[in-house]
């Protein structure tokens, strides 16, 4: 972890202190959780790209457009990163719509509602995971306009790599459901979802080790599963 003096001044308030000095005495454990992220990434990819070229031609073949999506995230320290995604919806979906989805968005593709509800649209952070911009379990990456609305806590969460999967994630699978009906879903995910999430993502610095990792990526697994 950088020192608290290196650390960018939005992060230098008491708020994040706290967590910051969970953080800090867990630098073994954070080790351990990249080794392990590079590790079992480097195992999944592999094994998962055939399954993934399979993908790509369904999405080429299902509707016109790229096959993945690509889109400016936040993760460690405030940095930017793009992230990668199977494309589930139709191509310059964000011009036509707000910037979270809601139950049956017409945005949607065929092939998109399969691989949202399995999660597979999520393969390709895979190599996000490998280039170091994201860990397996880690507080979900936001977009730049839902950041710069954080609190002074909710900056804390920014200590560690974004991840694919959190508690907040799977506490939130359901989370378009919420936004349905909403005049404005931007408003409700910032003002109601999004506080709601982040408590669950401080929760888990606090609670944060090794294997509480491992047992965050089974409880996401059963999830899917159901």
């Amino acid at each position: 972890m950088k020192k608290w003096e290196n650390l960018p001044v939005a992060f230098r308030n008491e708020a994040v202190r706290e967590y910051y000095d969970i953080l800090k005495k867990k630098g073994a454990s954070l080790i351990i959780k990249r080794i392990f992220d590079i590790f079992v990434g480097l195992i999944i990819t592999v094994i998962a790209l055939p399954f993934m070229l399979i993908i790509a031609v369904w999405i080429k073949l299902d509707s016109k457009g790229t096959v993945l999506f690509r889109q400016r995230r936040v993760t460690t320290y405030g940095r930017v990163f793009m992230i990668y995604k199977f494309r589930t919806m139709v191509s310059d979906a964000e011009k036509s719509g707000t910037q979270v989805t809601v139950s049956h968005d017409s945005r949607v593709t065929r092939a998109g509602k399969f691989l949202r509800k399995c999660r597979l649209d999520e393969l390709p952070q895979l190599f996000n995971v490998l280039k170091g911009d994201m860990s397996f379990v880690g507080t979900r990456p936001e977009v730049e306009c839902y950041v710069d609305r954080y609190t002074d806590e909710m900056q804390a969460t920014l200590l560690m790599p974004a991840g694919i999967t959190s508690l907040a994630s799977i506490k939130f699978k359901d989370e378009e459901k919420l936004l349905d009906g909403a005049e404005n879903p931007d408003d409700v995910y910032v003002n109601t979802v999004l506080p709601q999430k982040m408590k669950y993502n401080l929760e888990y610095i606090r609670n944060f080790n090794f294997f509480y990792d491992i047992k965050l990526m089974f409880m996401t697994f059963f999830a899917v599963l159901k």
